[in-house]
């Protein structure tokens, strides 16, 4: 799918909601992805999600997407079933543009798998120095909000910078390129700037943004198939477990997968938590605080209430 702009996005909402019912694909889990979800590319190598879901005569189909955005907008308007791993930031964003979603579950905060970052000889050397200065983002990603958080803790504005939206792989270029003072990223791409490019970390997560992960669920899809998401909720927490429980072996795999070298992915699994957990009211509060920054500096359309959007509850074991 071509990126999309927010805008885009509360169009395709709009016109989603003018559609008739949606057909129940209940045969078949249609699971959105990106290449960085690392226990659903995990689970999607070995197949053992197909083999859990096999009893219930579920087969799983597997969509890949460039970015968190456009993963929700088809969530949103029911072209897949589930979502793989995205940034606190995209469900903030996804609400404000009317998307039906569900919290399926979390992975527990990792603040420091995510940074800004500057070049290794660059003259910056807090935030502070960023004011005026030219900055790589990821719009709507997690680092974005670090960005706006990181710029908060200095008084500053996020006009006070100017933004390059980028991609990952553009955001590196550019850093690398010298057209950009900073860029923002999250891991595996930090620890592989870190190590290949011999970028430097300026400021990452921590005490400014717990990043968790969410994976979310379609409304209609999470009412419908509560035994499907229980399946699925228990293989993501196993493999989550396995990858900090082996980690050498994981990061081996995902080296493979990922075409990054395994001491680099191996960084990178060190500082996330991969501990699934289930989505509950009082640990949202963060994702109220994210939608008043981006709304304050006028990058949702509306005011948005987190307690708002749905939350599935895991069958008590």
């Amino acid at each position: 799918m071509l990126r999309r702009t927010l805008l885009a996005s509360l169009i395709a909402a709009s016109l989603a909601a003018a559609l008739p019912a949606r057909a129940d694909h209940g045969g078949v889990l249609r699971i959105g992805y990106q290449r960085s979800s690392t226990l659903i590319s995990l689970l999607r190598q070995d197949e053992a999600l197909e083999k859990a879901l096999a009893p219930l005569k579920v087969r799983v189909s597997w969509h890949e997407f460039t970015s968190g955005l456009p993963v929700m907008e088809a969530l949103n308007v029911g072209q897949i079933d589930v979502s793989a791993d995205v940034a606190d930031t995209v469900p903030v964003f996804a609400q404000a543009a009317g998307a039906r979603i569900t919290y399926l579950a979390q992975e527990a905060a990792s603040p420091s798998a995510q940074a800004i970052l500057v070049s290794g000889d660059s003259p910056v050397k807090s935030v502070a120095d960023l004011k005026g200065r030219k900055v790589a983002v990821t719009k709507g990603a997690g680092s974005h909000y670090l960005l706006l958080a990181a710029l908060a803790g200095e008084g500053l504005s996020f006009k006070s910078i100017t933004p390059a939206y980028l991609t990952p792989a553009d955001g590196r270029s550019a850093l690398v390129g010298g057209s950009v003072d900073a860029w923002v990223a999250w891991d595996p791409f930090l620890s592989a700037a870190q190590v290949q490019a011999g970028a430097r970390i300026l400021k990452d997560g921590s005490g400014l943004s717990l990043y968790k992960r969410y994976y979310l669920a379609g409304g209609d899809y999470a009412k419908a198939h509560p035994e499907v998401l229980a399946i699925l909720f228990g293989k993501l927490r196993e493999t989550g477990d396995w990858v900090k429980a082996h980690p050498d072996e994981a990061a081996t795999r995902l080296s493979a997968l990922w075409k990054i070298e395994a001491p680099i992915v191996r960084q990178a699994n060190d500082r996330r938590s991969y501990r699934v957990e289930p989505v509950t009211r009082d640990g949202l509060a963060e994702q109220q605080k994210i939608a008043g920054a981006f709304r304050a500096e006028g990058l949702l359309p509306r005011p948005v209430d987190t307690t708002l959007l749905p939350v599935w509850d895991p069958p008590v074991r």
